[in-house]
């Protein structure tokens, strides 16, 4: 949230004259709490003051809303000291208050926070205010920092596994002294026989003391700055609880006169078993979110740390991080390759399965291109480095796990708004239950307000609404990544779960993309060879893939070459060229119609071929229908499978296509598809997306192409072919890594197992607070009796976290109901361990 009578600065794209100006001017003006707000035509900036508390998003939306772009920096940061959603909360706040940062995301689970910001902020000045909070920020580089960040997570749960120790071997003889004194009657006799009451109290002292300040010291150093900031956190309310119980058993063992009669008892074991059960917890919670992270782990672990580069004629091994673009590699038999490039010199096989999801690997020679990450299979060979550290394939399909496991799905909001006040709630509960019991209680009232205090203290559980959602995030979107799935946009998870209807390109979606010519029928008096040279000569210009399957044709059959003067390439329609003086078109009857050429003595064998799921193409030359050609692009052995399964999963299964209507139907029929948009032009396939939305009907669009992107940014989630190009990629929410249609339904399974998965660790968290921290309060005693013990609140609070990370590291075992080929990679191929 902005504060009061700030000043933020930030860029405005798209303003090009005076009105522009004018414009944003007043846009911003009107927005309340803006007192004045000032644009730069010439720096292309804005200057707002504000009174109020004006939120940076807001504005961003009234220029965006105005007709500009305000472009935004994204900025990474590790946090190191977050233990609750309070804490979230309070990081979230801080960054939003610097000047410039339009708004800020923070994961408990992976302890990043994301901060976007409008024309740049200094990343020193986004450190300072997380560390204003009371917490330790750096900027992070994603997926290259991993060594050092995996490095910092074994220390500390060494630190936390050797705490743990001490803690427990110092509170066993605690227990042991005092429970065992009241359970075990004899027991008790033989101790006050023995060694006297007090010097066993000076005993427990001396054990509780070295608990409560030893190991227990983190819940201090985190827990009382957070109070004296007016700003607690979890390690508050442990603080506040032991220290409760602790100091109360201080005063009754060395001033038991300062206590009513009947209320001299010692917690010693009480304050000492708390601080034990929460670090178990807390070791427990650390073992559980490394397994969460282990998808990204083994991605950096395909890259090698080291390189054979040959320099000046002489090869030698070097860092990763000191290959350059242009330097020539060295690959062995069996190597990983370290960055991607293009083959110089040598041949051999490539398994690149992690990328393709193919298990054959492939052949590369001279001028093939080769991804880092992927294995050298049998031969030896050289290649160029083009693409290096950040910029390699591997390194972009890291940066999109590491973002989509730290998005904010929508379903996170209320925990935000709950998480904001809890903890203050939580502390205000116990002051009131203490106050309660000290008026309303039985004798010793002083006792029973002390213990029903701390227990409301301890058990109350921010982490576990904290952890609920990202954690099922972090480990759904990391299978995901094992399946080859790729969520490039976080609540995309969240989306695909609410989609109806599943709209699918045809050509290289549904189709292997590689159409073949199947018939050549020519009109009387015509040359078939002399008319298939033609027509090749004239589709060879073009870049369609029907092109290409006629000029592969007459390849095969050696037509001899043509003369092309002119060509025209008519989106939608088909081509017109000029080839050895003579006019020639082909494309579809729409073209015919409009080029004046009657085609209807080709109608009926059309329609035939048509029904066949063919594509006819109408072919004039010189003004006279000359030939009819059909074209037919195989269907993808998983098709049908894949069609089947988004109809198991209760979803309308559309298709999308350019080819003529008959053709789409023929199509449809033979894979089961509910709805056919035909003979729809490049440019119409976003109004096609727009159609089908229609109803509020969620819509996920699968396209490959160039073409494809204003779809896939239409729809409601848009899924981009891996094998695609890199447009369509960047414009789609979902990547499938392999071009196998099996993995949509894979991924829209996996969104609902994983919004599933993230309910259940609400309801759990919602439900255990609650539920007991009333019966901590001591709701139940005038009932029953009952009361709820500060040990046993210890314990369910401890376990509450390690049930919801538990919970979410179920979805490691998530089976796709279809088996796409999706690796053959052992770390990162499905069911091996590590993924299962």
């Amino acid at each position: 949230m902005q504060s009061p009578g700030r000043t933020l600065e930030f860029v405005i794209d798209g303003m090009s004259c005076a009105s522009c100006v004018g414009r944003v001017e007043k846009a911003l003006r009107a927005v309340p709490g803006v007192t004045d707000a000032s644009v730069n035509l010439a720096t292309s900036r804005a200057t707002v003051a504000t009174a109020g508390a004006v939120r940076p998003p807001e504005l961003v939306r009234v220029v965006e809303a105005a007709g500009y772009e305000v472009p935004a920096e994204t900025a990474e940061l590790a946090i190191d000291g977050m233990t609750c959603a309070s804490c979230v909360s309070r990081v979230e706040k801080a960054l939003e208050k610097v000047p410039g940062v339009i708004d800020a995301a923070v994961n408990l689970a992976t302890g990043r926070a994301t901060v976007r910001s409008a024309g740049g902020v200094d990343a020193a000045a986004l450190v300072a205010a997380v560390s204003e909070a009371g917490y330790e920020a750096r900027l992070s580089s994603g997926g290259a920092d991993a060594d050092a960040e995996q490095e910092r997570r074994s220390l500390e749960l060494s630190r936390l596994r050797r705490s743990l120790a001490i803690a427990a071997l110092l509170t066993l003889p605690i227990v042991v002294l005092e429970m065992g004194s009241h359970l075990v009657g004899p027991f008790g006799h033989w101790l006050d026989a023995t060694f006297g009451r007090q010097p066993v109290l000076y005993l427990s002292f001396v054990l509780a003391s070295v608990v409560q300040f030893g190991p227990g010291l983190r819940f201090y150093a985190k827990g009382v700055p957070a109070l004296l900031r007016a700003a607690p956190d979890m390690n508050s309310l442990v603080v506040l609880g032991t220290s409760a119980a602790y100091g109360y058993s201080v005063v009754a063992t060395f001033a038991p006169d300062l206590l009513p009669e009947g209320t001299v008892n010692v917690y010693y074991e009480a304050a000492a078993v708390i601080v034990t059960l929460i670090m178990l917890g807390r070791y427990l919670e650390a073992v559980s979110k490394g397994r969460t992270s282990e998808a990204i782990r083994r991605l950096v672990g395909l890259q090698p740390k080291t390189a054979r580069v040959r320099r000046d004629g002489i090869v030698t091994e070097v860092p990763l991080n000191d290959v350059l673009v242009g330097d020539l590699v060295v690959v062995r038999p069996g190597d990983r390759l370290p960055v991607d490039g293009m083959v110089s010199e040598g041949s051999s096989y490539v398994d690149e399965s992690m990328i393709s999801g193919e298990p054959v690997p492939v052949a590369k020679s001279a001028g093939a291109e080769v991804v880092g990450g992927t294995i050298n299979k049998t031969g030896s060979f050289t290649f160029t480095a083009t693409k290096v550290g950040s910029d390699t394939l591997l390194a972009q399909i890291i940066r999109m796990v590491e973002q989509a496991q730290g998005a904010k799905l929508p379903i996170q909001a209320l925990v935000d708004r709950v998480t904001a006040w809890f903890v203050p709630a939580v502390i205000a509960v116990a002051v009131l239950t203490a106050g309660v019991w000290l008026a309303f209680g039985p004798e010793p009232a002083l006792t029973f307000a002390l213990v029903n205090a701390v227990a409301t203290l301890i058990i109350a559980c921010p982490c576990a609404m904290g952890l609920a959602t990202p954690t099922s995030i972090m480990v759904g979107t990391g299978r995901a990544a094992e399946l080859g799935i790729l969520f490039r946009k976080g609540d995309a998870l969240q989306t695909l779960r609410d989609t109806s209807v599943v709209a699918l390109d045809k050509t290289g979606t549904l189709t292997a993309g590689r159409p073949e010519l199947t018939d050549l029928l020519v009109a009387d008096g015509l040359d078939e060879a002399e008319v298939l040279r033609l027509v090749a000569a004239a589709e060879a210009r073009s870049e369609h893939p029907i092109a290409g399957a006629i000029v592969a044709a007459a390849e095969r059959r050696s037509v001899g070459p043509a003369a092309v003067s002119a060509f025209e390439a008519l989106p939608g329609l088909g081509i017109v060229a000029t080839v050895d003086g003579r006019v020639v078109l082909v494309g579809a009857d729409r073209l015919m119609r409009q080029s004046g050429i009657d085609c209807s003595g080709f109608g009926d064998r059309a329609a035939a071929l048509a029904d066949d799921a063919k594509t006819p193409l109408y072919v004039a030359i010189d003004g006279g229908i000359a030939a009819l050609v059909a074209v037919a692009d195989p269907i993808k052995a998983s098709t049908p499978a894949a069609i089947a399964a988004l109809h198991g999963l209760g979803l309308k299964v559309a298709m999308i296509t350019g080819d003529s209507r008959r053709t789409a139907e023929a199509v449809a029929r033979r894979l089961g598809i509910d709805e056919v948009i035909a003979e729809v032009l490049p440019d119409g396939k976003l109004q096609a997306v727009r159609n089908l939305r229609a109803g509020d009907r969620k819509v996920a669009f699968v396209g490959d192409g160039i073409n494809d992107a204003p779809a896939l940014a239409e729809a409601d989630v848009g899924i981009a072919i891996g094998t695609g190009t890199d447009v369509a990629i960047e414009t789609a929410d979902v990547v499938l890594m392999s071009g196998d249609l099996r993995n949509v339904a894979n991924a829209i399974g996996l969104s609902q197992a994983t919004i599933r998965n993230i309910r259940e660790n609400l309801f759990w968290a919602f439900a255990y607070n609650v539920s007991l921290i009333p019966v901590a309060a001591g709701a139940l005693y005038p009932f029953y009796g009952v009361l709820l013990s500060p040990i046993v609140a210890a314990g369910a609070m401890a376990l509450s976290s390690v049930f919801v990370l538990s919970n979410a590291l179920r979805l490691r075992r998530f089976r796709p109901a279809l088996d796409a080929e999706v690796s053959a990679d052992p770390q990162l191929r499905p069911g091996l361990a590590g993924a299962a």
